[in-house]
Order: structure tokens, then C-alpha cells, then sequence
């Protein structure tokens, strides 16, 4: 299915009819990977509703590069356009973030917030800036004929585990500016029902921003699934399946 959000025209996925059910995928991903889930959670009584990230599956990039804000009023906007009410909205990585900033923006609207591997805790932002920098000046450098390959075994070299060296074009603007921001600040004013969901083998989101997430928000519950990584939606949907349903 197909809307326009914000001048963006985005993709998204619906499973089943029932109480609707908003996934936000995380940065790099699309809705496809949560098809498993998706239909698993519809067959209980959900709408399960899975919009592709705008630059991401098969969403329009965006003509400019967006900021985290951007985003967040992506998601809204989104939700507004689908009338989506008193919804349970879930959150992975980088969607997890949006969906906090949601939360605390129209808590009157959701129902019960699911923040898988929650990438809502940003403190190494000089890190980013730097990375800017480095962009703008490597550039001049762009006619080159090997400039391509060496500017992505620098980027893998000082960050391997950033999403920055696979992404194109205008989107590693956009990732410089949309991950930068830190919501610890925002955790503490989130009063909707929370359920934090972690893999212990995280390595992109230490499972340490979990137990803080959960100290923060005063009504959350926290799950740690064990031997699972960050994407627990592609190495264990059926654990994460069950932890989402026997939490609603």
C-alpha cells in the first residue's frame, strides 16, 4: 500500500484486522523483515501496520536531508493519516527512538510502547560531528579513482559498527543529522505503559541502555532474551513474538 507523507511517498505493509499495531523498523531496514513477525501478531487479533522508513525499502528518499525531527513528524503524521488511535506502537534500533519522542509528544494516543534494542541513547555525538567534517573535506578529493573504496575502509576502520559507510546519496547526510540526537533527557517524562525487549549479545545497543531506559521510565518492564543480538526480529521472531503478546 501506498500514502504520502510530509512530500514523501511511502510504503507500508498491513497484516490482518483488529487493534492496530504500529512497527517502526530500525536504520538499513524495511518492513519486509518484519513480515514474520507481522503476520504472527495479526493472527491474535492486530492490524499490524509496517511503513518502509522514508530512503528505506521501497519509500521515497527524501529530495532533502531530514533531521531526527524529520522523522519524528514522519511518524505522526503517518499515524494521523491512518487515524490510528489508542494504538500499540513498537520501536527497533533507530525506530525505537522515534517511538519514544512519539510517546512523550501523544502519550494519549498509544496504548503500550515495545522498545526493541532501543538506539535512543546518543552520547558519542562528537563522533558525528567529526565524521561531517572528514565528509566535507574528503569530497575534494572525489576524482580520484580509488576515493570510493578508501573512504569506506576509513569509515569501517573508525566506526565498523555504524550504519554510516552502507548508506548512499543523500541519506549519509541524513544519518549524520537524524542519529545524532540523545533522548536520555526524555525518558523519565514517558508515562505510557512500557515493555523494553534486549538481546544480551547486543553489540550495537549494549544491553547496559536497557537497565537505564528501564530505570527511567517509571512503568516499563524490562526482558532480556538471551544468546540474541541486535536484530531479534530476523534471528529470533518467534521469541520475540511471544515476549510481544504475553506483554499486551
Amino acid at each position: 500500500m501506498e500514502i504520502i507523507i510530509n512530500g514523501v511517498k511511502i510504503n507500508y505493509q498491513v497484516f490482518g484486522e483488529g487493534r492496530p499495531f504500529l512497527i517502526l523498523h530500525g536504520w538499513g531496514s524495511d518492513s519486509d523483515r518484519w513480515h514474520k513477525i507481522g503476520q504472527a501478531l495479526s493472527e491474535n487479533g492486530f492490524k499490524i501496520i509496517v511503513p518502509d522508513m522514508p530512503g528505506f525499502g521501497k519509500s521515497q528518499t527524501p529530495k532533502t536531508p531530514w533531521d531526527f525531527n524529520g522523522y519524528v513528524s514522519w511518524v505522526e503524521e503517518f499515524a494521523k493519516a491512518l487515524n490510528l488511535q489508542n494504538f500499540y506502537l513498537l520501536g527497533h534500533s533507530f525506530g525505537g527512538a522515534m517511538a519514544v519522542k512519539v510517546a512523550v509528544d501523544a502519550p494519549q494516543k498509544i496504548n503500550r510502547l515495545f522498545l526493541v534494542a532501543c538506539a535512543c541513547m546518543r552520547k558519542r555525538t562528537a563522533l558525528k560531528k567529526v565524521l561531517a567534517k572528514v565528509s566535507k573535506v574528503a569530497r575534494i578529493f572525489s576524482f580520484l579513482p580509488y576515493y570510493p573504496s578508501a573512504r569506506k575502509a576509513f569509515y569501517k576502520f573508525i566506526i565498523p559498527k555504524s550504519d554510516y559507510i552502507y548508506t548512499k546519496g543523500i541519506m549519509k547526510e541524513t544519518y549524520l543529522r537524524a542519529v545524532s540526537e540523545d533522548l536520555s533527557c526524555h525518558l523519565s517524562f514517558i508515562k505510557v505503559p512500557t515493555v523494553i525487549i534486549w538481546g544480551d549479545k547486543d553489540e550495537i545497543t549494549p544491553v547496559k541502555n536497557a537497565h537505564f531506559i528501564n530505570k527511567k521510565i517509571s512503568n516499563s518492564k524490562l526482558i532480556i532474551i538471551p544468546e540474541v543480538g541486535h536484530d531479534l526480529n530476523q534471528k529470533a521472531p518467534e521469541i520475540l513474538t511471544q515476549n510481544i503478546l504475553e506483554n499486551l
